[in-house]
């Protein structure tokens, strides 16, 4: 059987549309990938989204080691250079192994959607986590959906 591995943006997002989102996807347990799980939009730092999540049926589970470390995420937002973000980050996440089997090995068993602020995953580091993980899982199936709600 082929697992499923979703990602999801909140970037034109609030809470409600969120949760929609990811009910009508099935999704057990929502991983947040932020290094810090903090927003400028209401219901979408940790605490509040753990709780309106809980209230939803939905797990939170915050895994920081799978966070875009500050010092890249500065370095990009000062040069906008997306091959050095790319190598920066593919770098750091070689060195999370343990995080990503664990993901993983999470993954086989529970319906995830990994969060993250950008909606566009192609400009995001969760897919870099997202191919990392299929790769871990490898010869494995594992299908990735890349979720891109319209606000």
């Amino acid at each position: 059987m082929e697992e499923h591995l979703f990602t999801i943006g909140y970037e034109q997002l609030d809470t409600t549309r969120l949760i929609a989102e990811l009910r009508a996807c099935g999704i057990h347990t929502l991983v947040d990938v932020r290094e810090l799980p903090l927003s400028r939009k209401p219901g979408l730092s940790k605490n509040g989204l753990k709780q309106v999540l809980a209230e939803n049926g939905i797990a939170y589970w915050h895994l920081r080691a799978l966070g875009c470390p500050r010092e890249i995420r500065h370095a990009y937002r000062a040069d906008h250079d997306r091959q050095r973000y790319t190598s920066a980050f593919l770098a750091y996440l070689a060195t999370q192994q343990e995080a990503v089997d664990e993901l993983a090995q999470y993954v086989v068993n529970h319906r995830c959607a990994l969060l993250c602020y950008e909606a566009d995953a192609a400009t995001c580091h969760r897919s870099y986590i997202a191919d990392a993980v299929q790769q871990a899982l490898a010869p494995q199936p594992l299908q990735i959906v890349h979720l891109r709600p319209q606000a």
